[in-house]
């Protein structure tokens, strides 16, 4: 990141001055982790991921966000369009608040309630795509419904994962890699009643999720930038070929890809008709370090200083909010604000208390609050019921998290 961004020691600073002075005009204590999104800096990114996207539409990727409110504001910005679900449950919840009506699941699912719901509404079904790799997911959904008479609506996973020298690389998604397979899979979807196939789904993490930019791993950057140039020219002749076959076995309306890390390369793919993104509405730390874009972190966890166990070290009362995927110190939160705090080796982030030590540790006093970075979007909001919205140094707004609205998805 330039030294001018928000990284910055000086501009960290500033950010806890913005946040304890919300917090303090608030006037009414707020309980802890205290849920903040900057919405100068999320309105920013979502212009930016815009702009990123080259014209084509952004599908929001809700599990990066779980704030209803905040998934309206996004897709009330020019260039974004529909939502990319991670469970049914949740997409049917958005549809019947008219969050959206143009959704899809963005995997398979097997939680018979939520499909029983959805081919009992024939307004869902229009309005939500399913997303599909196996013969089995059509089984399933035919097993909760007395017959065909609601259409329901089919994405099919394409893995996008590069294949160099006898391995794969990228998620561990779908079995669909071969063009013949995804076609015969299409074509089972065609030929069975009560299916609408309407598109295809080719998300490529490992372009998408890595980063590759990150300071002091000059070399494995590298690495990680000549597997994605890879990766992105594989997958272009892929996307293609796979194209080309299923056109002749179905209209499609929708081809997704991409990410918040890949945004311009997939939009410029032109199979592709849209593109999704959601971490970068908030960018969370591990989104620090990519050449494609700049981060503007926007969402944030207050904690209190409870104890002073040195001159030299400050405890703070929770913090263990660790992100899911291979463990590792990647995943533990950031203590961003005020600049100058590390978590400790011995304990890291615990679910009770976390001890920090560095050159601000020892200004802090009991009762003053330490912004957090969470290393994943999307995840804080799980331990919170509501998030404060800040702009300028004022919260304009408090809003429910799913949780606040009583949902875990």
């Amino acid at each position: 990141m330039p030294p001018d961004s928000a990284a910055d020691p000086v501009s960290r600073d500033r950010l806890a001055a913005r946040l304890d002075a919300a917090v303090q005009a608030h006037g009414a204590p707020l309980p802890t982790p205290i849920l903040v999104v900057d919405l100068d800096a999320f309105d920013a990114n979502a212009a930016d991921l815009a702009r990123r996207a080259g014209g084509k539409p952004v599908r929001v990727a809700s599990k990066s966000v779980r704030v209803p409110a905040l998934v309206r504001r996004a897709l009330g910005h020019s260039g974004f369009r529909g939502v990319l679900a991670y469970t049914l449950a949740e997409a049917l919840w958005l549809e019947e608040q008219e969050v959206t009506d143009d959704l899809v699941v963005a995997y398979p699912t097997v939680d018979r309630a939520a499909l029983a719901a959805l081919v009992a509404s024939p307004r869902a079904a229009s309005r939500i795509a399913l997303m599909v790799d196996d013969v089995a997911h059509l089984d399933l959904v035919d097993s909760v419904r007395a017959s065909t008479a609601v259409p329901v609506r089919v994405v099919i996973d394409v893995d996008a994962g590069l294949r160099i020298g006898g391995q794969h690389v990228g998620p561990k998604r779908s079995p669909l890699h071969d063009t013949a397979d995804v076609v015969a899979l299409a074509r089972a979807v065609v030929a069975r009643a009560g299916f609408h196939l309407v598109g295809v789904m080719t998300y490529e993490g490992q372009v998408a999720g890595v980063p590759d930019a990150v300071p002091h791993q000059r070399a494995r950057s590298l690495v990680v930038r000549r597997l994605k140039d890879a990766s992105v020219s594989q997958l272009r002749a892929r996307r293609a070929a796979v194209a080309e076959a299923l056109a002749r076995v179905a209209d499609l309306e929708l081809w997704n890809a991409g990410g918040t890390g890949s945004l311009e390369s997939s939009a410029a793919d032109p199979v592709v008709t849209e593109v999704t993104a959601g971490s970068g509405l908030l960018v969370p730390a591990l989104f620090d370090h990519y050449q494609s874009f700049v981060p503007r972190p926007a969402s944030f966890y207050g904690l209190p200083v409870t104890r002073r166990p040195s001159a030299t070290s400050a405890t703070v009362h929770g913090g263990g909010l660790v992100a899911s995927g291979a463990a590792g110190a990647d995943r533990l939160p950031v203590p961003w604000a005020p600049a100058g705090l590390h978590l400790t080796g011995l304990e890291g982030a615990g679910e009770v208390q976390t001890p920090l030590t560095g050159p601000a540790a020892a200004r802090l006093r009991i009762g003053d609050l330490v912004w957090f970075r969470h290393a994943k979007s999307g995840e804080p909001f799980e331990h919170g019921r509501v998030v404060h919205l800040l702009q300028g140094d004022r919260f304009v707004d408090t809003v429910p998290t799913y949780r606040g609205h009583g949902l875990a998805f």
